[in-house]
């Protein structure tokens, strides 16, 4: 019956210490303060849409030759076929041609995945240099969107940290560790809605330089509240 008393008031004892300690951890002097921080990336992953048409040189060559010229030309200036190219659709205006009697001409479109401006720019003159005109930009994304995100999270931290620092030091008192963290949302990338490419450069076909091609940047937002002891 003892020992089991003696239990009892153990607990007891470690409840009430537990207590004690969280009420100390809510009734202790902190500052709160909002951190908050952004980077701007240049994308590293490019993606052009190009469509070639048996109609663009009025029948006078095959879909497939087209193709074939298409594809040794992009493997000539360093573009992994399997890789970087992909088939996105294939047709033809096969099904009016019984209604208008018009000829048949087919038709495919591409996706090339590129990481540079410098080499979309070699692309668009490599396609414009044997007819294939009709290449758009498709979309942009940065290949390590994670790590980036992760990355101006901390930033939002530290600034976080010296702006409760610099509050602080207003007051004479100092800041001691962190004692809660929230982000209020996760981090956002923001891409342009509009997206084009510019193209700037572009003379000659015996002119020896390759056009410029710029992309907007890809910007990251982050945002952070954080508790600090205030000693």
């Amino acid at each position: 019956m003892k020992k089991q008393i003696l239990i009892l008031a153990l607990f007891f004892v470690v409840a009430l210490v537990k207590g004690q300690d969280s009420k100390n951890f809510i009734d202790q002097n902190y500052i709160e303060v909002t951190g908050i921080a952004y980077k701007e990336v240049v994308p590293d992953e490019i993606y052009l849409k190009i469509r070639i048409d048996e109609k663009d040189n009025k029948g006078r060559e095959s879909i497939q030759s087209l193709e074939r010229k298409m594809l040794r030309r992009l493997e000539s200036i360093g573009i992994d076929i399997d890789k970087q190219v992909k088939l996105n659709d294939f047709s033809s205006n096969f099904q009016f041609y019984f209604l208008k009697r018009t000829d048949v001409f087919e038709n495919k479109e591409y996706t090339i995945q590129v990481s540079t401006g410098a080499k979309a720019g070699e692309v668009i003159t490599e396609l414009s240099d044997m007819g294939i005109s009709n290449v758009t930009l498709d979309r942009v994304a940065y290949s390590d969107e994670e790590g980036l995100k992760l990355e101006v999270k901390a930033m939002a931290i530290k600034n976080a940290k010296m702006k409760a620092a610099s509050l602080a030091g207003a007051l004479d008192q100092t800041i001691g560790k962190a004692i809660h963290i929230q982000e209020y949302d996760s981090p956002r990338m923001f891409r342009s809605n509009n997206m084009e490419m510019k193209v700037r450069g572009v003379g000659s076909m015996n002119d020896q330089s390759l056009p410029e091609v710029g992309f907007e940047k890809i910007r990251v937002d982050a945002s952070v509240q954080v508790k600090f002891i205030l000693n």
